[in-house]
């Protein structure tokens, strides 16, 4: 067809004159003129340069180039996350997403459902169908990652990464955006204990690298605070045990946690919003009331916490964590540096957690 043939005289064009940013092509009657084609022909070659994001068209005033090369990978970025349904995830996803089309970058999203075959699948559809820049939330952060091979292969072709949440502990030098998760977990043993409490139990995820440390920090208040701290009223789930309590209804892990583990603890301290929630029904469902006998506290702020009979206090995120992944990955993009930040939480208080104890 007669404009790809001219798309490709205009990526020799741009290539000949290095690529650079700011350069700009003959104008749309010059080009007709200099190849005696149409003007529809070259506005149609013109569009596809754009959509390869090699030129931006400017209306009245011209094409100019973008500065990315010639057959460089497509100016998109993947997003990848451990599940599209989690609450957390849209109001990031509306972020990065806004700050990385004003830059001109589309975003290609993919969810590993927290599985590591699915993440190898995606980072090997990666390498074969390269993008601009990766930002990942990793899979099963708290354990080793049988994907380091994969990862290390996509940084050695200059791939710029970021990680959220946290980054595994065998891949080193890769920049992550991730709560402070030890310090909202202390947040929450110091509020708790301050307001009587002497027996606290707590349920958090084992497979995630943000539930033991969000347990590090409740059980140092703890420690600071002269609690004993019962290993036994420490409950751990994974994500099979997520599934089958959000998605199958299921509940007998809760009810294994009353009966067995939550014993004279008058609180509990919860991986997130979404634990949180079922544990309180379990807890009114087994005639225990909330907060008069079992004071619940959790962190996200998510609607989770805002729902039910004994709204949930938790923690909620000072900043918004997409913005601040999609600047430190642009920075990254632009031939920069990223570093890690780690973001603070602050506590909203409501019904679950109200009861003072002298």
């Amino acid at each position: 067809m007669k404009y790809k043939w001219l798309a490709g005289q205009l990526r020799r064009e741009l290539l000949e004159n290095g690529g650079k940013k700011g350069y700009k092509l003959p104008t749309e009657l010059e080009l007709a003129r200099r190849y005696q084609l149409s003007r529809q022909t070259v506005r149609r070659a013109l569009q596809l340069l754009e959509e390869e994001g090699l030129i931006l068209r400017r209306q009245g005033s011209g094409a100019y180039a973008t500065g990315k090369p010639p057959n460089a990978p497509p100016r998109q970025i993947a997003v990848i996350t451990s599940f599209l349904d989690d609450y957390i995830f849209p109001a990031i996803l509306h972020d990065v997403q806004g700050i990385f089309s004003r830059e001109q970058y589309s975003t290609l999203v993919y969810a590993t459902e927290n599985q590591i075959g699915t993440e190898r699948e995606i980072l090997l559809k990666l390498l074969d169908q390269p993008v601009s820049g990766l930002l990942v939330e990793g899979t099963k952060t708290a354990l080793p990652t049988p994907n380091a091979d994969l990862y290390q292969r996509l940084r050695r072709t200059g791939l710029p990464v970021l990680f959220l949440h946290g980054v595994y502990a065998n891949l080193s030098g890769l920049p992550c955006i991730a709560d402070n998760n030890y310090d909202g977990g202390y947040q929450l043993g110091r509020y708790l204990i301050q307001r009587g409490h002497q027996k606290i139990a707590g349920i958090f995820k084992s497979d995630d690298i943000q539930g033991p440390q969000r347990y590090h920090g409740a059980v140092s208040a703890m420690r600071d605070g002269g609690l004993a701290i019962s290993d036994r009223q420490f409950f751990w789930y994974d994500t099979e045990d997520r599934r089958t309590l959000l998605e199958a209804r299921d509940d007998r892990l809760l009810r294994t946690f009353l009966q067995e583990r939550l014993g004279d603890a008058t609180a509990v301290i919860c991986y997130n919003d979404e634990m949180a929630y079922p544990l309180i029904q379990a807890l009114l469902s087994a005639g225990k009331r909330v907060p008069e006998d079992v004071a619940v506290v959790s962190f996200d702020n998510s609607y989770y916490s805002q729902m039910g009979p004994a709204p949930i206090t938790s923690l909620r995120h000072r900043s918004r964590m997409g913005r601040a992944a999609a600047e430190q990955l642009l920075a990254l993009l632009e031939g920069g540096t990223a570093q890690s930040k780690y973001l603070d939480w602050e506590l909203v208080e409501r019904a679950s957690s109200q009861i003072h104890r002298a």
